[in-house]
């Protein structure tokens, strides 16, 4: 048997989506012009599934900050945090970040990924027990698988199936874990906080969320959901990435007590992962202060937001349940979401084509992110792009 023949399936479907044409997974983007404009190949389009919510990619002072830090402090750490990738400019963020959630204690990591499997595998040990949305990220299983405890899927956003589990551990529900995430990824739709926050607190348990797609979107100084929700004190732990809102690479966890900072010491991803470049780090904490200091970014983004998710719907496309600035847009087969994606990118708009096992529920969907950049005439000609389209191809009835 060769080293790669038990992948022949997976090998098979990469060599048809290439030989069919474009290739929706690993498009290269051959030309960026700004936060929403770039080229694949000679086709200019909109960029409109890149999760640049407050859009700040092209922001003139965070590039600014990352060039000075570039040009001081060098390319790269060379190390982890607990060897000699630990500059001053990493702890720094970290006091900007504990402050700017009033939280006791921030740890910065490499990529979001990162994040939540150094803080969830620290804690998911052999003797814990973890009750997860089923719809959460891969990196939260993959989190809980690498540190070993007993693993309960609970379904998506349904609070009552997950107060039944907690139920059935008895005593063992008051240590147990419960993972959730603010906005979900592929449909848009967030987690009922407010609901899993009582059960918490009549049946015991610690509450991490994901805030990855939810931080600068949500609540009053862009928090996330906890906070739009007034429920932060129930939070033992935030999980976070510099990938979205805040324009970068990186991750981070805040936690309500200084007691997480033992965590350094048990993370093997935190104590065996190179730190974070000088020039992310700078760009992030410019972004974290844009973020604090213009709050009109995410009246923009909602009014975006709401702009596309009513355009779509008009349409008669079926698309989620919950306006946010993910846009999912149901489609039939693998097949017929391929051919519709490619004439999307004809049409002049980039968006992500998610195929199951990556969709929830065996779904094919073309999947829209909004920017708080996208001006008024790019949210128009994305909804022109799906009007010509309309008739195309068979798509998924509405809801």
């Amino acid at each position: 048997m060769g080293l790669y023949d038990g992948f022949s399936r997976l090998a098979d479907e990469r060599e048809a989506f290439q030989t069919a044409g474009l290739n929706p997974f690993g498009t290269c983007i051959d030309r960026i012009h700004s936060a929403t404009e770039g080229y694949i190949g000679e086709q200019r389009v909109i960029l409109a599934g890149t999760n640049n919510y407050l859009g700040l990619t092209f922001n003139a002072d965070a590039i600014a900050a990352a060039q000075a830090a570039l040009a001081e402090q060098g390319t790269g750490t060379t190390g982890s945090r607990m060897a000699n990738g630990s500059y001053g400019a990493h702890v720094a963020l970290e006091q900007e970040l504990a402050e700017f959630f009033g939280r006791a204690s921030a740890i910065v990591f490499s990529t979001g990924y990162v994040a939540n499997l150094g803080i969830i595998s620290a804690l998911a040990n052999p003797k814990a027990v973890v009750l997860l949305d089923a719809d959460c990220h891969a990196s939260i299983y993959d989190a809980c698988a690498l540190g070993g405890a007993q693993i309960i899927r609970f379904r998506h956003n349904d609070a009552l199936d997950l107060e039944r589990r907690m139920l059935r551990l008895g005593e063992r529900a008051k240590d147990a874990l419960i993972i959730v995430e603010g906005i979900y990824s592929m449909l848009g739709d967030v987690a009922p906080l407010q609901e899993i926050v009582d059960i918490k607190r009549r049946l015991g348990g610690y509450l991490l969320v994901d805030e990855a797609h939810s931080f600068g979107v949500l609540g009053e100084t862009g928090r996330g959901l906890a906070q739009a929700l007034g429920v932060e004190s129930d939070v033992d732990i935030i999980l976070g990435t510099f990938s979205k809102s805040l324009a970068s690479i990186g991750g981070f966890a805040v936690g309500n007590d200084r007691s997480m900072e033992v965590l350094r010491y048990a993370s093997r991803p935190y104590i065996f992962t190179a730190s974070p470049s000088p020039s992310a780090i700078a760009s992030v904490r410019s972004a974290l202060r844009t973020i604090g200091q213009h709050p009109e970014l995410r009246d923009q983004l909602w009014q975006n937001a709401y702009r596309l998710y009513n355009g779509l719907a008009l349409l008669g496309y079926r698309v989620g349940s919950h306006v946010s600035p993910v846009i999912p847009v149901m489609i039939g087969t693998k097949e017929q979401g391929m051919l519709f994606w490619r004439a999307l990118i004809e049409e002049g708009v980039y968006v992500n084509l998610v195929l199951p096992p990556a969709a929830p529920s065996g779904i094919t969907l073309v999947r829209c992110s909004v920017s708080a950049a996208h001006s008024e005439q790019e949210i128009v000609a994305i909804v022109r792009a799906f009007a010509a389209l309309r008739d195309r191809i068979t798509l998924e009835p509405m809801a």
